[in-house]
Parts: C-alpha cells; sequence; structure tokens
C-alpha cells in the first residue's frame, strides 16, 4: 500500500495507517473539495457531467446535475466552491444558497478561454487556474471548439476588481497547481507529455510569486512517473502529495521523493480535509480514496 524511499514518508503514516474506498461509480473522479463548514466532501465527474457530495453520515449523493461539466474545485475566503468549467469555459462560484455565478469566462476582449482546469485561491481572495485545451479537444468533457487564445497559461482573477490577467505563459499543458505554505511559491504540473509523447513533460515546476500578482523563475523541480502530474496539494510543512500513475507520490518542497501511497485506480487529484485537516481525499478514475495522515494542509479550504 505504501513505497518508503526515506524515514520522512514513514512519520507521515500513523499506526495501522490504511486506504479507505468510498465507492461512487464515476466516469472520472476529479477535483475535491473539503466542505468545512458542512463537515462533507464535494468532487466532479467530469465526464458524467455532474459534481458528487459525501459525508461519512449521509455517504454519497448529487451535489448538482448537470454540472457543466465541473473539473477543479475550491473554497474562496467566504467558504464558497469556485469551480473550473469545461463547458462554459469559466470559473464560476457557488454561493451558500445554491446560486452558480460566472467568474470569469474571457481574456483580452470577447476571447473565451479554453476549459479552466484547476484552481486555488490566495489569502487575498485573487483566484488563480490553469487552463489547458482538454474540454474543447472533443465532446467527452466538454464541447469540442477550436481555441481562442495562442496558449495555455496560468492566470490570476480578481474578484475585487474583474481583472484577469497571465501570471505565467512558459508552460505546455498547465494543470494542477498550490501555493507553499507562505505562498511565496507556485507549483504547478506540466502533463504534457499526454500529447506531446515525444517532446512534451510530466513536470512539476516552481516559480516565485511576484508583488502577489506575477510568476517569476520557472523551474523544473521533479519529474512524476509512472504516469503524469495532474491535481496535487501540499501539507502545513511544504510537502507535495502530488497525483501520478501508481497513486500519491509524495515530494519535499524541493522535488525530492519520499514516498508514494499506493492507489489501485489511477489518480487525478486530492485535497486535505477533515475535522483536524488531517485526512487526504484522492479521486481516482470512478472513486474516491481517503487516508488519515500524521500531517495536515497548508491552506484550510
Amino acid at each position: 500500500m505504501f513505497k518508503t524511499f526515506d524515514p520522512e514518508f514513514a512519520a507521515l503514516l500513523p499506526e495501522g495507517a490504511r486506504l479507505e474506498k468510498i465507492d461512487a461509480h464515476a466516469d472520472w473522479s476529479e477535483g475535491p473539495v473539503w466542505i468545512r463548514d458542512g463537515g462533507y466532501l464535494v468532487w466532479s465527474d467530469v465526464v458524467a457531467n455532474r459534481m458528487y457530495r459525501w459525508s461519512p453520515e449521509a455517504g454519497v449523493g448529487v451535489f448538482r446535475s448537470p454540472s457543466q461539466f465541473a473539473n477543479g474545485n475550491c473554497l474562496d475566503l467566504e467558504g464558497r466552491i469556485v469551480t473550473c468549467e469545461h463547458g462554459r469555459r469559466c470559473i464560476s462560484r457557488t454561493g451558500h444558497d445554491g446560486a452558480v455565478t460566472i467568474l470569469a469566462d474571457k481574456f483580452d476582449g470577447d476571447h473565451r478561454f479554453n476549459s479552466p482546469n484547476d484552481l486555488v485561491v490566495k489569502s487575498d481572495g485573487s483566484i488563480w487556474f490553469t487552463d489547458p485545451p482538454y474540454g474543447i479537444l472533443s465532446n467527452r468533457e466538454g464541447y469540442q471548439a477550436p481555441s481562442q487564445i495562442n496558449g495555455c497559461w496560468v492566470y490570476r482573477f480578481d474578484p475585487a476588481t474583474g481583472e484577469t490577467t497571465v501570471a505565467a505563459y512558459d508552460l505546455q499543458r498547465p494543470n494542477g497547481l498550490a501555493f507553499s505554505p507562505d505562498e511565496r511559491t507556485l507549483y504547478v504540473a506540466d502533463m504534457s507529455i499526454v500529447e506531446f509523447p515525444t517532446r512534451g513533460f510530466r513536470h512539476l515546476r516552481a516559480y516565485d510569486v511576484v508583488d502577489g500578482r506575477t510568476l517569476a523563475n520557472g523551474r523544473f523541480i521533479a519529474e512524476v512517473a509512472p504516469g503524469i502530474p495532474d491535481g496535487f496539494r501540499v501539507d502545513h510543512l511544504g510537502r507535495i502529495f502530488c497525483s501520478s500513475g501508481e497513486g500519491i507520490q509524495v515530494f519535499t518542497g524541493g522535488g525530492r521523493l519520499l514516498g508514494v501511497i499506493l492507489v489501485p485506480e489511477r489518480v487525478s487529484n486530492c485535497t486535505f480535509g477533515g475535522a483536524g485537516w488531517d485526512t487526504l481525499y484522492i479521486t481516482a478514475t470512478s472513486s474516491v480514496y481517503w487516508l488519515k495522515l500524521n500531517t495536515r494542509g497548508a491552506v484550510q479550504r
């Protein structure tokens, strides 16, 4: 169930640690987010065009259907769900009353995004998201359409002003992203090996966050194999819990592999949650898994 390469990884596992499965019968589980005020988990089934919720008391139920081919989810500073939608090619927000509002769907005038994929909220309320083309390549995860933007970039959206700016241009297919605990570094997954087998990447990259608005000094820190780096999260000590073809690979913030949480299905993403923020929830193909750890998430949203 685990591969240990460093004693630091072994220390993350409580005695008798065991991966537990939540059977969701999904087509492609993604974008898990823990709703701390309600004590439940929400995630996307991208291909089936719906979102699910789960709690230990109520089990699995539908959160929203259709979901506009929702993918990544996170919480804003008020505890509202912010979502990447492939269908409407936007980022949206679900209010406490359940109403869904589009926050941003265009850039540089009237150019539509490709298909926002994953996102994270910074402590100043800004929303950072990636925009690869997977929702417009076919009708499987969205609606097939030509790209209106000459690239796949990392964006910063300011809810206070409505302004969207490009934070990083130098990736092929940016996907998952997460801040370091001090928010001075943004980690981004580039999983372009899927489309470009001879010249693509399966890289984790790190960027310095400049003035809280832009990214600089982009650099490679780790290659994720087997499989690809999709979604990931960071714990309070800066360790990276990254999806891969074999499960969750755990790295130091500098990219040194500490160990692997083996998962029997292909993993897409993960998030921290639970009462102590010390449970790792893992979306993997048709199911969701959870594992109690001796650590906690870096950001409680």
